[in-house]
């Protein structure tokens, strides 16, 4: 089966991703349990108090500068 479609250079309109579908943000609270998954660590103590700074310090909007 061929991967590619004939004169496919750009995707078509139904398939682009819509730009309010990309940012992390879901409208619900970020907890720091959300902070210390979003960067791949283990939650430990340490972790979840690193995480309970940053969102005191930087706000919900710190989940943004972990995820694309």
């Amino acid at each position: 089966m061929p991967t590619s479609q004939p004169g496919g250079a750009r995707p078509a309109a139904d398939r682009v991703t819509p730009d309010d579908l990309l940012h992390t943000r879901t409208g619900s609270e970020v907890s720091p349990e959300d902070m210390v998954l979003a960067t791949g660590r283990d939650l430990t103590p340490r972790t979840l108090a690193w995480a309970r700074r940053k969102l005191a310090e930087e706000g919900p909007t710190a989940i943004e500068k972990l995820l694309p």
